[in-house]
């Protein structure tokens, strides 16, 4: 071991001047803080050589278990300690505020209002460059140059026998499919978007869960293009839950169109009245029906054989 390892891992003799200067330490506290709010003497840490800082207890109201720390100097062979910083630090138990979060990753979906701007990155990931606006194709685009060449000799073959209109420019394809802008949603954005939306109202939601039946089969569905097509619709059931929202072809809820058919209730037939004749009411039910108990025969009604 090195005798500058050994020195560099000695504790430092704090000055005895550098020390002793308790008061213009505070002196210094008090004129940069607020009148009352400096508290006691907490300690004096050496800095380096004739370099002290003194701690004192800080009465600021929000600033718990924060210091202020006065640094003192003295040069060499001098006898005056002069000042060298004031500041207010944190101590080891102090309410410190969270960690700064840049503003893109502290927004959250709903807070923009009315006249906020929400600027995109250059390199945003859910985003990719757009058709330009020329003919010819892009660097990266599935035409390559030798589908190119083949489409041309096959368009010619056919305009020298048949007489055809002629063939659409790339720009008037990519602006029917939406994709002459600057930048268009990347396989990314689109498979992100996808799954947050499938989150909300897909089929692992308890809503689809305890659906009759899936929205595939609902009537309310009105169809989306594009490849999002095959996976999502927008519900148009105002009594629904997702009444206006881009749902899962899973989703599903009691509002589906086929969930409770009611029956049309029956109509009872016409009563029926007949004046003119009248209806025959037995009184008392014939013996032989088996409906009424047998009379009871009396013991004078009974023939003994006498005369």
């Amino acid at each position: 071991m090195s005798a500058a390892t050994t020195r560099s891992r000695t504790p430092r003799t704090p000055d005895r001047l550098c020390v002793e200067a308790v008061e213009l330490a505070r002196a210094a506290a008090e004129e940069a803080a607020f009148p009352g709010v400096v508290g006691a003497h907490v300690s004096a840490v050496a800095e380096g050589d004739r370099v002290v800082t003194h701690f004192f207890e800080s009465k600021e109201p929000g600033y718990r278990g924060w210091r202020w720390a006065v640094t003192v100097a003295r040069a060499s062979r001098a006898k005056n300690v002069t000042l060298d910083e004031t500041v207010l630090l944190p101590g080891d138990d102090a309410l410190l505020a969270p960690e700064w979060v840049p503003w893109s990753e502290r927004l959250r979906p709903g807070d923009m209002g009315p006249g906020d701007l929400l600027p995109t990155e250059a390199d945003d990931l859910r985003l990719e460059p757009g058709w330009s606006g020329e003919d010819t194709p892009p660097p990266n685009s599935v035409v390559s140059t030798e589908m190119a060449e083949l489409v041309e000799a096959e368009d010619a073959d056919v305009t020298d026998r048949v007489t055809v209109p002629a063939r659409g420019s790339i720009t008037s394809v990519a602006e029917e499919l939406g994709m002459r802008r600057a930048r268009v949603l990347s396989r990314y954005g689109l498979h992100t978007a996808a799954d947050r939306w499938d989150e909300s109202f897909g089929a692992k939601t308890p809503m689809a869960q305890a659906a009759p039946a899936s929205c595939v089969s609902c009537g309310f569905l009105v169809a989306v293009g594009g490849s999002l097509g095959q996976a999502f619709g927008v519900c148009a059931n105002e009594f629904s839950p997702a009444d206006g929202r881009l749902v899962s072809l899973s989703y599903g809820c009691g509002g589906h169109s086929e969930a409770a058919v009611m029956p049309a209730p029956l109509r009872p037939a016409p009563p029926v009245l007949d004046s003119m004749a009248a209806d025959e009411f037995v009184l008392r039910p014939a013996s032989e029906s088996g409906s009424a108990p047998a009379p009871d025969v009396q013991p004078a009604d009974l023939d003994l054989g006498h005369s």
